[in-house]
C-alpha cells in the first residue's frame, strides 16, 4: 500500500540505519558503514580444498597434503578477523540477532558470485540439544536459512544430528578437537539425502566439526561433501 511505503520512509528519516561497528550512518538496509564494508578481511587468497588463508592461493596446503580433509571442497568469503569476529561473537554469544542478519546478507552476497556445480542439497553442522536450549537457535542453521533460499537449493536442517555433547573446542588443539567429536554426530536413517550436498558451519577453526560431520555423510553413502563458513580461522602459530 501507499501509505505503508510512506510510513516506512518517514522511519528511515527518524530513525536512520546504524552500522553495528561504529554507529555511522549504514548502507541502505545493511547495518554497516561503507568503511566498515572495506575493513572486513576477505579471504581470497586461501587452499581451494580446506579455504585456509593463505599468502598466495593454492590447490592444497600442508596441511591438506598431509592429512586428506574428507570433503571435496570448502568456500569460506572472509577470514576470522577484525572486525568480523566481533559481529560473530555478537551473534553467537550475546544473542545479537542483528549481528546475525548482517552476517547472513554478507555471506548471501558473496554466495552470489558461486559458479555451478552447486550441491542439491544444504546441511548445517547441528548443536547438541543441551547447547541449543542454552543458546536458544544454531547460529549456522541461521545463516543457512537465508542462504539456502537465495540459492534456490532445499534445507535439511534435521539430516544430521549430535548425539552427545562434547567439550568447547575453544582452547584445544587440533588433535584434542578431533578426539572431542569422535562419535558425536549421525545422520538421521529417516532422511534420504542427494549424492552432493553442502554443508555448513559459521566458523571454520580447524575444521573439525566439518571434517567429523563429512566423514560420517560419506559413510551414509553421501559421494560428495562440499564445505562451507562465514569465515576461515587463520592457521595457529
Amino acid at each position: 500500500m501507499a501509505w505503508r511505503g510512506k510510513v516506512d520512509s518517514l522511519l528511515d528519516i527518524a530513525l536512520p540505519a546504524r552500522c553495528l561497528l561504529c554507529a555511522a550512518p549504514a548502507l541502505g538496509t545493511l547495518d554497516l558503514c561503507a568503511a566498515c564494508l572495506a575493513d572486513l578481511p576477505r579471504n581470497h587468497a586461501c587452499c581451494r580444498r580446506c579455504a585456509l588463508p593463505l599468502v598466495h592461493a593454492a590447490d592444497l596446503c600442508g596441511e591438506c597434503l598431509r592429512r586428506e580433509p574428507p570433503f571435496a571442497s570448502a568456500w569460506a568469503p572472509f577470514c576470522y578477523a577484525h572486525p568480523l569476529d566481533l559481529l560473530e561473537a555478537r551473534f553467537k554469544f550475546q544473542r545479537d540477532l542483528a549481528a546475525g542478519r548482517l552476517l547472513a546478507s554478507l555471506m548471501v552476497d558473496a554466495a552470489s558470485r558461486f559458479l555451478p556445480p552447486l550441491p542439491a542439497a544444504l546441511l548445517c553442522v547441528p548443536l547438541h540439544e543441551s547447547r541449543l536450549r542454552e543458546r536458544g537457535y544454531n547460529q549456522a542453521l541461521e545463516l543457512a536459512k537465508p542462504l539456502a533460499r537465495a540459492l534456490h537449493l532445499p534445507l535439511h536442517p534435521h539430516a544430521l544430528r549430535r548425539i552427545r555433547s562434547t567439550q568447547a573446542q575453544s582452547g584445544l588443539d587440533a588433535r584434542a578437537r578431533r578426539r572431542n567429536l569422535r562419535g558425536a554426530f549421525e545422520v538421521d536413517p529417516a532422511q534420504t539425502l542427494p549424492t552432493h550436498v553442502a554443508l555448513l558451519d559459521d566458523v571454520m577453526t580447524t575444521g573439525s566439526p566439518l571434517r567429523e560431520c563429512a566423514r560420517v555423510l560419506r559413510k551414509a553413502g553421501v559421494q560428495r561433501v562440499d564445505v562451507w563458513a562465514l569465515a576461515r580461522a587463520p592457521a595457529r602459530r
